[in-house]
């Protein structure tokens, strides 16, 4: 794969972030350890009477740390409060040991917004990077994922966010995907270059010289057609498609329970082809691809859903190490950096 290192990735996992902590994460983190014996040491930070409830009658790999942190935040807390006055929470506490150099990077399935501010306050973000941005992938046709961006970081973007957007998009999904030049289009109400708001036509202007293989614009239903491998949008309209993208599982899924409910016929139907189905099915499911990667920031960050399973935690951990190994970030900071800080808007 591009970029790929082979080297030990320590990795800081917030223990008290997600609906089921710490259970899903202490459970995902010995998967993520059994299955990456090799490329993982990891830190565990959270409350260590609860870790220790959890983990009492398992034998600990030599490669797992355990840090007690007192605090937890909450979905209620503000950034700024979190970093003045939650220094003893997991979140502040991963974020830190990164800063420092002690990790390689941060896994959370806690607050996003609590996350995303909170590592750009404590670790900063890359040189020349305007804004941070979060990126998800979604299954397409084509059976390769398309990346979009950004799904909730910043919604209010400006025309140079989504320039900065765009091509940290395009370089995750190079050296993540492994495809040379990906295709990158721009959310629009039409494919025309002068359709959409004055920020759009902005950018699209922008993007046309940008060091991508800039596709032009694409509509909400290129997304799942595959027709590009990279989508930038502002994050107010990515984070209602990702929501709405969401939901649309639980929604077929309750249209199969409805139809076999109807008559053992049906019922024996819907068993027949549950197989076929649940593999159709998956690559729909948050929890095949994990956590979605925060951009920009100076440091490694994924972040999860807030019910994450152990599975979740677990490929949140692996791609982690893989952006690590791959340093994504070394790729990041060399396209972006050599533009004159007069140039970036704050």
């Amino acid at each position: 794969m591009i970029g790929t290192v082979t080297r030990r990735v320590r990795v800081a996992v917030d223990a008290m972030g997600g609906d089921h902590a710490p259970t899903s994460e202490v459970r995902g983190s010995l998967q993520a350890l059994s299955a990456l014996p090799n490329d993982l040491d990891l830190v565990l930070i959270g409350r260590k009477d609860r870790i220790d409830e959890i983990t009492k009658d398992l034998t600990l790999p030599p490669n797992l740390t355990i840090i007690h942190a007192p605090d937890v935040v909450t979905m209620g807390d503000e950034p700024a409060t979190i970093v003045k006055s939650r220094k003893e929470s997991s979140l502040y506490i991963g974020l830190d040991m990164m800063r420092q150099g002690q990790v390689d990077a941060f896994v959370s399935a806690g607050n996003t917004g609590a996350v995303m501010a909170t590592a750009t306050m404590v670790c900063g973000r890359l040189p020349g990077v305007s804004r941070p941005t979060i990126g998800s992938f979604f299954p397409t046709q084509t059976g390769q994922p398309t990346l979009l961006v950004d799904v909730g970081a910043n919604v209010d973007s400006k025309p140079r966010f989504l320039h900065d957007y765009a091509v940290m998009g395009s370089i995750y999904t190079e050296m993540m995907l492994g495809i040379s030049s990906p295709r990158v289009g721009l959310l629009n109400v039409g494919e025309e270059e002068g359709k959409g708001t004055a920020v759009a036509q902005e950018a699209y202007g922008m993007l046309k010289t940008a060091p991508i293989n800039f596709a032009g614009n694409v509509e909400g239903r290129d997304i799942l057609k595959g027709t590009v491998d990279v989508v930038v949008c502002d994050g107010f309209e990515g984070n209602i498609v990702l929501k709405f993208a969401e939901s649309i599982l639980g929604f077929l899924k309750s249209r199969f329970r409805d139809f076999a409910s109807r008559s053992i016929m049906n019922k024996l139907l819907v068993g027949m082809f549950t197989p076929v189905l649940r593999n159709v099915l998956r690559g729909m499911d948050y929890q095949e691809y994990g956590g979605v990667p925060l951009l920009g920031i100076n440091g490694v960050v994924i972040i999860g859903h807030g019910s994450s399973s152990p599975q979740a935690l677990e490929n949140m951990i692996r791609r982690a190490v893989e952006m690590v190994q791959r340093d994504v970030n070394g790729k990041i900071r060399e396209v972006l950096s050599p533009r004159s800080p007069s140039k970036v808007e704050t």
